[in-house]
């Protein structure tokens, strides 16, 4: 497919809600936990499936150890992120666990400014605040 960061951004947000309403119906009857490893299976086949299918032969030798070890990290942090994730799921509504959720976007912002040094427009200072401000009124009662 011949699309920007524009379209596969939109495609990623498709995809996270369909996960929330999925994950919502699926964790309705297990352990969380559970939830989340079989949800975990499945996406290392699916993501394997595709490295190997899609681009041809995996070379592991142009993997530095630095970029190993954040990968690693953030594989961890996706780890953990889906554990508490599912675990909201069971205990409350997808529409005040969703929301809660991205609020990671404000915080990438924030953490994107303060560890990689990116400069945030005024725009985007304003879209993450209104993120937060979202959320705020979908889940603060009244």
């Amino acid at each position: 497919m011949n699309m920007g960061w524009l379209g596969w951004a939109f495609l990623s947000a498709l995809f996270a809600a369909l996960t929330a309403i999925l994950a919502k119906v699926g964790v309705t009857d297990i352990n969380p936990n559970l939830a989340t490893a079989i949800r975990t299976s499945v996406i290392l086949v699916f993501t394997w499936g595709l490295v190997f299918c899609l681009d041809g032969k995996a070379d592991f030798t142009g993997i530095t150890t630095r970029s190993w070890m954040f990968l690693v990290a953030s594989g961890l942090a996706t780890g953990l992120s889906w554990i508490c994730y599912f675990r909201a799921l069971k205990l409350g509504d997808v529409a005040k666990v969703a929301p809660v959720d991205k609020l990671s976007v404000a915080i990438a912002i924030i953490l994107a400014v303060i560890f990689l040094g990116e400069k945030v427009k005024t725009q985007e200072a304003i879209g993450a605040a209104m993120i937060v401000l979202g959320v705020v009124v979908m889940v603060v009662r009244l």
